[in-house]
């Protein structure tokens, strides 16, 4: 599946290299500058500041650094960083490795979704050739003092250990499970050692950052949600795929490129997400609006919302790693709740209890997963109550 590319993007006209040549032609700080000034953010849904990140990771004080590759994509309705992994492993690759030597990394890991185990063979192909071309190893590219090399390591199906603390508890051999914070992976990570965990393409948009520069970046998306953004379009539209657009795009004129335009709903961010009405498919794609790491479904007039919120609710029950309380009662009782109410058994100060448990989830759960699992939940009986109760409020 290629990607559907905006214009000139960020992945046309890729020059093999240019970005890590022109990193390893500047010092260490001044890579990280141009990162920053860049404003690229996290494009794992986070949006934490990538040169933020790296520069916490590289001022630590200690010898020994990681960098980690998140590309355990389990994010329901996301499957661009499959699309990077496949297409672009190079690019990921020299991303991974300009990282590295930003922050003063020796090592680089990829931690891989289980479920790709298909394309392990392909990337440790890649990864040879490029110890073959000097790309990896020691003095890459003949620069003195910089040695790196990259490894593979392969999760196991676990939509928890996308949460960077979860990931690197299962890298140390240990139960994906979130860690306390602070200290952060930045002072304290794998092995307890200073480590920066980024997205595939946080990775692939810090090589073309580098080659093509800050400004260039800049020109795309708004003020505070710099760059572009690949999206994962699937559902009832005509054209489901990768799209890469600018950040600021509203969700109609993305309906409109994908020939999705009767949908009465889109939930952007997968089932951690928030569903989108028809009324609010003005509003923006962008940090400051409509957060999104990806993942965007679309909804036709024939789907029943309930029927929607119900299956996002199974999922988080299956994945709650049931560390915290929040999450491991919450997930059950919203499931439970559901299920009578599509049975026509539950009453409307009940639903008002669960949504309450849902806000608790928000503010309470320990880590992202029980954070975001009432955000379905909540936005589709908040924006469509005649479906789920049958009326026009809750």
């Amino acid at each position: 599946m290629p990607i559907v590319e905006y214009k000139n993007g960020m992945f046309s006209d890729i020059k093999p290299e240019e970005g890590l040549k022109k990193a390893l032609s500047l010092s260490r700080g001044e890579v990280i500058s141009i990162i920053t000034d860049s404003g690229l953010k996290g494009r794992g849904g986070a949006g934490f500041p990538c040169g933020t990140k790296w520069n916490l990771a590289a001022s630590a004080s200690d010898e020994e650094k990681y960098i980690i590759c998140n590309a355990d994509e389990g994010e329901p309705g996301t499957f661009k960083d499959r699309v990077l992994l496949k297409e672009y492993p190079n690019l990921l690759f020299e991303g991974l490795t300009i990282g590295g030597y930003a922050i003063g990394a020796k090592k680089g890991i990829l931690y891989l979704r289980g479920e790709y185990t298909y394309l392990l063979k392909g990337l440790l192909q890649v990864l040879e050739e490029r110890r073959k071309n000097n790309l990896l190893g020691e003095k890459i590219l003949g620069k003195d003092g910089f040695n790196f090399e990259i490894e593979i390591r392969m999760g196991s199906g676990a939509y928890i250990c996308g949460e960077e603390t979860a990931l690197i508890e299962s890298l140390e051999g240990q139960r994906g499970e979130p860690r306390n914070r602070p200290p952060f992976p930045v002072n304290t990570g794998f092995m307890g050692h200073p480590t920066s965990v980024n997205n595939c393409e946080t990775l692939v948009l810090s090589a073309r950052i580098l080659a093509k520069g800050a400004d260039y970046f800049k020109s795309f998306g708004t003020p505070k949600s710099t760059g572009t953004k690949l999206l994962s379009v699937s559902g009832d539209c005509k054209k489901p795929g990768v799209y890469e657009l600018p950040f600021g795009v509203t969700i109609k004129e993305l309906l409109k490129i994908v020939d999705g335009e009767d949908a009465k709903a889109v939930q952007i961010g997968g089932a951690s997400g928030f569903c989108i009405p028809k009324k609010d498919f003005s509003r923006k794609i962008a940090y400051e609006d409509v957060s999104t790491g990806g993942s965007v479904i679309v909804f036709g007039e024939k789907r029943d919302m309930l029927d929607v919120a119900i299956n996002f609710a199974e999922f988080f029950v299956e994945e709650s790693c049931g560390q915290c309380t929040p999450c491991r009662f919450g997930t059950v009782e919203i499931l439970k709740g559901l299920k009578n109410l599509k049975k026509g058994d539950l009453s409307l100060s009940m639903l008002k209890e669960l949504l309450s448990l849902g806000k608790t989830m928000q503010l309470a759960s320990k880590c992202g997963l029980g954070q975001s699992a009432p955000n379905a939940f909540i936005s589709i009986v908040e924006n469509f109550p005649d479906e789920v109760l049958g009326r026009e409020e809750v």
